[in-house]
């Protein structure tokens, strides 16, 4: 039954966020008098042969669009007259341009067209954190339950900080939100300073260097920050796949040791699995009140895949609908950071690309099958919310057959005045989609076949 749930939960979020990232490109095609000659959800055929398995589940002709749902659910598409892609070659373009053709418009026409897609993700992306800001709120951690100190790595130690010292003043005041640490208007003045307590005795640590903004800010660029308050916990969530699932180690466990070392806090079960990387360790587990030990596989990055869920309490704040457009506009930016930084570093080889790719299997577990949890929907729509940005930023990429592809070569057409043939953008459209072939394959057949073994 869960496995069901989680396939309903994809097919229905894709379906949308194709429909809408679709939908931005008719509607810009109509908005310019381009004719549109289909409208489909997933594929009436065997993508990327237009010609071949041609049967849709569902369609209906109105005016001169045909609506429908393919059989095939990977994407989908709106079939723009006169523009190269995946349903039209070169060689269907021959003769002079009409006026209802895409390739008959100005190149700026022709670009918001292109982009319709990616700004109707953007758009659905923003509105939905922000209605999920409105609705839920945000959780913060007040000063005062940070109770067990803070966590340190080396910028933090670099000011005085150790872990396990509790952060108690800001500028000789005490604070309300832990966050308040990290203030910009507190880290940007070289007066800052912070008193902490540590062994029972209360510390003024040095002010912050003139040059320690820039230090942070590149700091978290690397997703990391100076400290972060010390958790107990227990397990929340586990990715497919990895050292912690293969093991049996399940969502609610306490970790209570590893091998011969006391476990109480999370960032003790990091430091302890990165001194073991590539061993494989007994784990000891409290689950429901029993006791029992798992040997866990650390990988050779040092992780075992799991996430914890902090037995700190959390407050929450609420906003008022005005003041929820500007935090879930930030919300939806920052899954595209996210994925600019992950790119990043997976052409710096600093992240298994591998690893951190997915297909429609690894989206289904991620949302979870549990239609008993208490946050069942506010999860789906988070998601929901993420794969709308990360389509939006997926399809800026400059591959060709993708929408960033033709952005690409209409900003090319713009500044040098100089359109490419249309069989040049049927060529560049093969090799784009051979590219995406190659990805789809590999995340959707070769990964899941490599976790057998």
């Amino acid at each position: 039954m869960e496995i069901l749930v989680m396939i309903g939960q994809l097919v229905l979020g894709l379906s949308l966020l194709v429909g809408l990232h679709e939908f931005g490109h008719f509607a810009f095609a109509k908005l310019f008098k381009i004719k549109v000659t289909k409208f489909y959800i997933f594929f009436d055929f065997l993508f990327p042969l237009p010609n071949v398995l041609n049967f849709s589940l569902l369609k209906k002709k109105v005016g001169e669009t045909e609506y429908g749902i393919g059989w095939f659910p990977l994407g989908g598409y709106v079939a723009i007259h006169g523009m190269v892609d995946e349903t039209q070659d070169a060689d269907a373009l021959a003769g002079p341009p009409q006026p209802d053709e895409f390739r008959a418009k100005p190149a700026w026409q022709r670009l918001l067209v292109m982009l319709g897609g990616i700004i109707m993700n953007i758009i659905t992306g923003i509105v939905i954190f922000t209605l999920l800001t409105y609705k839920t709120g945000e959780e913060y951690l007040p000063a005062s339950q940070a109770k067990f100190g803070i966590v340190t790595n080396g910028l933090g130690r670099s000011l005085g900080f150790r872990t396990g010292d509790q952060v108690v003043k800001i500028n000789g005041r005490p604070f309300n939100e832990f966050s308040d640490i990290y203030d910009p208007n507190v880290l940007i003045s070289t007066d800052t300073y912070y008193t902490v307590e540590r062994n029972g005795e209360l510390i003024d640590l040095p002010k912050l260097p003139k040059t320690f903004f820039n230090a942070y800010t590149k700091q978290m660029a690397d997703d990391s920050i100076f400290i972060s308050p010390r958790q107990p916990f227990t397990v929340k969530e586990l990715v497919p796949g990895k050292p912690a699932v293969k093991a049996g180690i399940k969502a609610g466990d306490r970790i209570t040791q590893i091998g011969s070392t006391p476990i109480r806090f999370f960032d003790e079960l990091q430091s302890t699995v990165a001194q073991h990387k590539g061993q494989t360790l007994p784990f000891t587990i409290n689950r429901n009140g029993q006791s029992l030990t798992l040997p866990v596989a650390v990988n050779e990055a040092g992780k075992i895949g799991l996430g914890p869920k902090s037995e700190l309490k959390l407050d929450r704040h609420f906003y008022s609908l005005p003041q929820s457009v500007p935090r879930g506009t930030e919300k939806a930016f920052g899954v595209i950071t996210l994925q600019a930084k992950a790119f990043t570093k997976m052409a710096r080889r600093e992240m298994s690309i591998g690893d951190n790719l997915g297909g429609p299997v690894e989206i289904a577990q991620q949302f979870g099958g549990d239609t008993t949890r208490p946050d069942f929907w506010t999860h789906f729509w988070t998601l929901v919310g993420m794969l709308s940005m990360v389509l939006a930023f997926m399809n800026l990429l400059p591959i060709p057959a993708l929408d960033g592809g033709h952005v690409l070569f209409l900003l090319y057409e713009m500044i040098l005045r100089r359109k490419p043939s249309d069989k040049f953008l049927e060529n560049a459209q093969r090799v784009g989609t051979l590219l995406i072939l190659a990805l789809m394959f590999y995340v959707i057949i070769v990964k899941q076949v490599a976790k057998l073994f």
